[in-house]
């Protein structure tokens, strides 16, 4: 459990505030259970630093003000719109004996070991997290799914997870998917055009070329033949003038 260190703040106003911003602190708010609020304030490296882990709003804290020790969550954090640096944090008292709705994030384990994905699946995940009811002194950092001995086709639904006792989905209706085992995506590549071989371009111009040569040599073949029967027609007429 991770502890940090904080200091009771007395700003009552705006400027206040910004001033204490200004100095590289975040104000923040101890609120929930019999007590009543309690303003703090923390460094903005030690907020930064919360802000980065995966499981933030769902990991207790244990918060160490004035040589006492209170056992938080973080709830609820504001940024600046233009510089996005944190200006403000609300933290929940964990009071023993209640309940919470929590966001858990969702681990999935053995990968390595699981059939379906060695055969090429695909791990689909619907859900990334869960929200589930925990008693504030059983709350788990993270749901594990085991992905062992899953085929494609696989559907992983919350009632196959293995949850820590008294912890409860908030979606009680039904028995809804955390994630499948899909079957992977084959996509068909279009299929390359024939390639011309220089031969082949070569073949098809002597081809072309003595389909020309073939056509005029016809050609020339018949105008002479023509020639030849308007020469014999000619001298016909010649030797019958003369018999006259």
């Amino acid at each position: 459990m991770n502890s940090i260190v904080a200091i009771i703040r007395n700003t009552e106003t705006k400027g206040q505030l910004n001033k204490l911003r200004e100095q590289g602190n975040v104000p923040a708010i101890i609120y929930g259970g019999k007590s009543e609020n309690q303003k703090i304030s923390l460094t903005k490296k030690q907020v930064k630093t919360l802000i980065e882990k995966e499981n933030f709003s769902s990991d207790v804290l244990v918060l160490k003000i004035d040589d006492k020790e209170y056992n938080v969550l973080p709830r609820e954090i504001s940024f600046d719109t233009v510089s996005d640096e944190p200006i403000h944090i609300d933290f929940l008292r964990v009071v023993a004996g209640s309940k919470i709705n929590l966001e858990i994030p969702v681990k999935f384990i053995n990968d390595d070991k699981c059939p379906g994905l060695k055969r090429g699946g695909v791990l689909n995940i619907v859900r990334r997290k869960v929200e589930l009811t925990c008693p504030t002194e059983n709350i788990p950092k993270e749901i594990i799914v085991d992905l062992n001995e899953l085929d494609i086709g696989a559907s992983i639904k919350i009632s196959s997870v293995k949850l820590p006792e008294n912890i409860k989905p908030t979606i009680s209706d039904r028995d809804f998917v955390v994630a499948t085992v899909a079957a992977p995506t084959v996509v068909k590549e279009p299929e390359k055009p024939a390639e011309t071989t220089e031969e082949g371009v070569e073949g098809s111009e002597t081809s072309q070329d003595a389909k020309s040569e073939t056509a005029a040599e016809e050609k020339s073949k018949d105008i002479g033949e023509n020639k030849g029967k308007e020469g014999e027609k000619k001298e016909d007429q010649k030797a019958q003038s003369e018999k006259k």
